[in-house]
């Protein structure tokens, strides 16, 4: 098969008047800013046939690197040019904004404060339906769905145990954590860890030792700390010494005699 060859774009020749036309470019700029907002001519780009943009630099002080584009444009055979556009754009050094990030992106765990909400999109991957009717059911099975954690609308999914666990195990309660590292104890054997009740308990626990730094914590069974329950110290008791007088270093002292104590 012969390949294809893609011609290369065709580059529009610079039309000579509309190059020519700095101060109707200016005069452009300056009905659309002012005289005082306009600067230099900076140069001129030609964008099409006939159909070139002369750049002003921009003299407001908030706007320093920015410039005044002025399209100019002709008819064919036309001896005067024609302002397409106005507008000011940014150089390679004027300060732009960042990049907008819609609000749900640029949330970021912690950011959460006491009465602000966070709603879970409808397609979230983490969740799923629960699939649980409980609209008939009585007060004693009601007890038993609520227990057993049951009847909501919304579940965590499996791509959502997926997640939180990856997240949970590489994170600072996870066996690659520095503290982790430098003990040779590990949660799943501590008498302070707890289990957690569903399929993550095959990997994570929360601790219950108020003096460990995971206290409180989801933290994987190989997780593990200073504070485990076989980090015994056997102090045996140390024998009271009698009471004993010291007869050397110390000074006489004649108490001087008070009317008081005649």
């Amino acid at each position: 098969m012969t390949p294809v060859r893609i011609p290369e774009p065709v580059r529009a020749k610079p039309d000579a008047v509309c190059v020519a036309a700095v101060e109707p470019a200016r005069e452009a700029a300056i009905a659309e800013a002012g005289a005082a907002q306009v600067g230099e001519h900076l140069g001129q780009s030609v964008e099409g046939e006939r159909l070139v943009t002369h750049y002003f630099a921009s003299a407001h002080p908030g706007y320093r690197g920015w410039r005044w584009a002025v399209t100019l444009t002709r008819a064919s055979r036309a001896k005067t040019v024609t302002v397409n556009e106005v507008v000011m754009l940014p150089g390679e050094d004027a300060i732009v904004a960042p990049e907008w990030v819609p609000w749900s992106e640029r949330v970021q765990p912690g950011d959460l404060r006491p009465g602000d909400l966070f709603p879970t999109h409808v397609d979230d991957p983490r969740l799923e339906p629960g699939f649980t009717d409980t609209a008939d059911a009585p007060e004693e099975v009601l007890t038993v769905v609520e227990e057993l954690g049951l009847g909501r609308e919304r579940v965590l999914s499996p791509f959502g145990r997926a997640d939180a666990a990856e997240r949970w195990y590489a994170g600072e309660f996870g066996p690659s954590s520095a503290i982790a590292q430098a003990v040779p104890y590990k949660c799943y054997s501590c008498g302070y860890w707890i289990r957690l009740a569903d399929s993550l308990g095959q990997a994570f626990g929360v601790c219950a030792n108020e003096m460990a730094p995971g206290d409180a914590h989801v933290v994987a069974y190989d997780y593990g700390c200073g504070a485990h329950s076989d980090a015994t110290i056997e102090i045996s008791e140390q024998p009271t010494p009698e009471h004993a007088f010291d007869t050397t270093g110390y000074d006489n002292l004649e108490l001087a005699v008070t009317e008081a104590d005649d």
